[in-house]
Formats: C-alpha cells, sequence, structure tokens
C-alpha cells in the first residue's frame, strides 16, 4: 500500500538559504513542502491552514520569534512535529526551545548533513539536537559543564511503545562530555520534575559534572536524596555486581538492578513504573573491548524496562563507534520488545 508523504513546512526569513532547506528536503521522496513562511506570524497561520507533519523553524524571525511561533503554533496544530534550524547554539536558548515541545534542534552551518537524519529521528518520535559551531575547542568541556552547545550531538532512538507495556528504552550518543552532561542533565531535569525517582549509573567523573549541571538547573539534588528520588551509582561498583566471567550474568544483573528500582520506587509510591534510568554501562564495556557483554547488558536492560514498566536511557559515546553500523546495533537493540 502506498503511504502518503511526510507533509512539511520550511520558516525562514531568509530566502535563498529557505530554497537550501527546500531543496534538501526534496532528497527524500517521501518528503513533501507543502509551504514557506518568510515570518513567525505567516508560520502559525500557514501552520494552522495547511497542518503539516512537519515544521523546520528558524529562531530569529522578523515579527514573531520562532520560540514566540512554536508556542502559538503548540496550540493550534498540536500534531505537528517542530525541527529549530537556527545559528543559536546557546544552552539557554536550545533548553528553551526543546522545553516548548520541539522534538530537535539543528544548527544550520550542519544542515547539510544533520537536517534529514533530525526529521527521520522526530518523525519516529525520537529526538535529534545537532553538533553546534564548528571549530570550537571543547576539551574543557566537562570543566564547564557544557554552558554552551558546541560539538555537541546527542541522537536518541524513539521510544518504543508495545501494546500494553508503558515503558521505554532508548540510546542516546554524545560527542563529548559536555553532550554527556547536557542529555543525561535533561533527562533527569524532566523525571524529577514528573516527580519520578531517578537512579544514574555513571562513572565518578561524570556523576561530579552531572552533580554542577543539574544544580545549575535549580535542582536541589540533597531533597532529591533525602526523599529517596535520586540515586548516583559509580559504574565501577555496579559492574562486579553482576559481572562474571566478563558477561552480564542475567539472575544477578535483574537482581540487583531491580533491587534498585523497587527501592527507588518506594519514594513514588511503591510504583515501579514512576521510576526513570540512566547510565552508560554498556558504553564502559564496549570501550573495554567486551562487545557480547554490552550487547547483553542492553538486551538486559529491555527486559527490565519491559518487567518494571520503566524508562531507561543509555549513553554511548561516539569516540567508542568507529562505524554507524556499530550505533544502529544498539540502536536496533534498545528498540526490541
Amino acid at each position: 500500500m502506498e503511504t502518503s508523504p511526510v507533509r512539511i513546512l520550511v520558516v525562514d526569513d531568509f530566502e535563498p538559504f529557505r530554497r537550501f532547506v527546500c531543496s534538501t528536503l526534496a532528497k527524500r521522496p517521501d518528503f513533501q513542502v507543502v509551504g514557506e513562511a518568510s515570518d513567525g506570524l505567516e508560520a502559525v497561520q500557514k501552520t494552522e491552514e495547511l497542518q503539516p507533519d512537519l515544521i523546520v523553524l528558524d529562531i530569529g524571525l522578523p515579527k514573531l520569534s520562532g520560540i514566540e511561533a512554536a508556542r502559538q503554533i503548540r496550540g493550534r496544530a498540536p500534531r505537528s512535529k517542530i525541527i529549530f534550524l537556527s545559528q543559536e547554539s546557546s544552552t539557554e536558548v536550545v533548553q528553551e526551545a526543546l522545553s516548548l515541545g520541539a522534538r530537535g534542534y539543528v544548527v544550520k552551518t550542519h544542515a547539510g548533513s544533520a537536517l534529514l537524519k533530525a526529521a527521520d529521528a522526530v518523525l519516529q518520535g525520537g529526538q535529534f539536537v545537532s553538533k553546534g559551531l564548528s571549530g570550537h575547542n571543547h576539551s574543557g568541556a566537562a570543566a564547564t559543564h557544557g554552558n554552551d552547545l558546541n560539538c555537541v550531538e546527542v541522537l536518541q532512538s524513539p521510544a518504543v511503545k508495545h501494546p500494553g507495556v508503558a515503558r521505554s528504552h532508548e540510546a542516546m550518543f554524545y560527542s563529548d562530555d559536555a553532550a554527556l552532561v547536557f542529555g543525561f542533565g535533561g533527562f533527569i531535569e524532566a523525571s524529577l520534575d514528573a516527580g519520578k525517582s531517578v537512579i544514574a549509573v555513571l562513572t565518578d567523573s561524570h556523576l561530579a559534572s552531572l552533580r554542577e549541571r543539574l544544580r545549575e538547573l535549580g535542582i536541589d539534588l540533597a531533597a532529591a536524596v533525602e526523599q529517596g528520588r535520586y540515586y548516583a551509582l559509580d559504574v565501577a561498583d555496579i559492574l562486579p555486581t553482576f559481572m562474571r566471567n566478563d558477561l552480564p550474568d542475567p539472575v544477578r544483573f535483574l537482581g540487583v538492578v531491580g533491587d534498585l528500582v523497587v527501592t527507588a520506587a518506594l519514594a513514588t509510591s511503591g510504583n515501579a513504573s514512576r521510576v526513570a534510568i540512566c547510565g552508560e554501562t554498556a558504553s564502559i564495556l564496549w570501550a573495554q573491548g567486551k562487545a557480547d557483554a554490552a550487547v547483553q547488558v542492553e538486551q538486559l536492560c529491555n527486559r527490565l524496562a519491559k518487567q518494571y514498566e520503566t524508562e531507561v536511557l543509555c549513553g554511548f559515546s561516539l569516540d567508542t563507534f568507529d562505524r554507524e553500523e556499530d550505533r544502529q546495533i544498539f540502536q536496533r537493540i534498545c528498540s526490541e520488545p
């Protein structure tokens, strides 16, 4: 059966760049640009009229900014998905844009390589945040706690929903420590704000950077810990509890992590589905050359997410993946029922 094309509205006040965006999207036969707009007010009007599947939206627009346009669009076309395409790359702008319900953010300098990837991720229910300004030195990213998004790329596989199973297991790929802190920080902030308990399993250095990031976001970690809603665990301490002969023991893994979920759920009236987990256990194993163990950990995370109906976000450093096929392996594993 022939499927309908994805209907797209492109919004940018600079006509030559708008033409470039349209031509980039036209490379995909399943994409159809049904409208264009050159200012924020026109974007809102055309969105209401066309009800597109996807809106590619600039931020620096005349008459009405892209941010304000997105606020109005959310009320008039709630089913339309938004990807911001902008020169802006500061953390504050990106966070505000994504907080409005946008699922993608692409910096214009990377539009040629990232826009189609972003569209695919967003249309499948995932989230895409592209690299920021190229050529910026981020060797001190961990020390600055990711105060901008230069050289940061986060690609999340969609939360896969199965009938009767309210859970998700996602993969997040990060290019440097700043990206990891940004990605996990947003996940934890959203989970705590939603009244969930959070279990974070990362390296000790990443946990330290994450603590600073969460404080910058205004999160009272001391209160969350006291309430039993935040557990920060060093992956080096967790691995020996379930690894046997360089492979995860399924019984021990589900027992150890399951006990953590049950304990964290006590702060949410015993509701395990109100627990969110994030970590980099599989990434550490992969970096150590233990590919089979990394794959098995991800498969066990699937079982964990299904059994307790909880959310799991696994982070992977792009430095440990030489091939795109490797990333696809983990995205596929995370999407399995």
